[in-house]
């Protein structure tokens, strides 16, 4: 009979916590990412979903307890040294090259380019020109993929707000990420765009296996996009479901809303803060 291995999460948070002086931004908390999943993290302003969010990503380091990816501790890890192991994130506030084109800020992502080093590009003109064909035709793929044609050779200071997410998201793809944090993605963007959001995480999801965990204060989006959704207050895990399970626990909907979630359930709940 054979013996069911079990599956790591891809994101492990055991126990962990985070202090600013006397105050307790994240208290014990624990959560999983699981493979393949859009994981939702959702919580009232002040729950310390951003500050969880910053440990993950490598911006802030635990006062306390282990966040691994596939097992392995990467604790306190600097975000470049993440971003060599497949975590990559985008930001509530896009992180725009702003005086490069769309095509050159995908272009500018893939790590240790040949010609990056002038030795290289005077000794080895060959292995420099192969390697950047084929960043280009990764950043042409991911153009096309994500159907931002029209704007391939525009600066990427000049896009809408929407535009600039998807840049973001676009960035993602030319590497081979593990698992890729998203930011109030909803944050400046109209529903049009945020419509072509959505569609392309689903895609990037459902077709190419990618693991997305998100912070998200529109309902419709984590409804749309998230399962499980994860629900964050004063620094811990309140609970983990469905966003139905979650909008019919009175004591969830009553930390995260105040009252009642009738009427709640399609609205941005709480604000940018976390």
């Amino acid at each position: 009979m054979a013996i069911e291995q079990e599956i790591k999460p891809v994101i492990e948070v055991r126990n962990v916590t985070r202090r600013f002086g006397g105050f307790v931004a994240v208290d014990d908390c624990s959560l999983r990412v699981e493979k393949g999943s859009i994981t939702g993290l959702i919580g009232p302003n002040g729950a310390g979903k951003s500050t969880l969010f910053n440990m993950v990503a490598g911006n802030l380091a635990p006062s306390s307890g282990q966040i691994l990816l596939d097992g392995e501790d990467i604790t306190g890890e600097a975000p470049h040294k993440l971003f060599h192991r497949g975590v990559l994130r985008t930001f509530q506030i896009a992180h725009e090259f702003s005086r490069l084109t769309v095509l050159e800020n995908l272009m500018m992502v893939p790590p240790e380019q040949p010609g990056e080093n002038v030795l290289a590009a005077w000794v080895f003109p060959g292995r420099v020109r192969a390697r950047e064909r084929a960043v280009l035709e990764r950043a042409e793929e991911v153009i096309d993929f994500l159907k931002i044609g029209h704007v391939r050779d525009e600066l990427a200071g000049n896009l809408s707000g929407g535009q600039k997410k998807l840049l973001e998201l676009g960035r993602t793809m030319m590497v081979d990420a593990k698992v890729v944090l998203l930011d109030e993605i909803a944050a400046g963007v109209n529903r049009t765009l945020l419509n072509d959001l959505a569609a392309n995480i689903e895609r990037l999801n459902q077709e190419r296996g990618y693991t997305f965990f998100v912070i998200e204060h529109d309902m419709d989006l984590i409804g749309r996009l998230c399962d499980p959704v994860i629900v964050m207050a004063a620094g811990s895990v309140m609970m983990t479901g469905t966003l139905s399970e979650i909008q019919a626990n009175e004591a969830v909907v009553e930390a995260y809303f105040g009252g009642s979630a009738t009427g709640h359930a399609t609205t941005r709940a709480g604000g940018a803060g976390a």
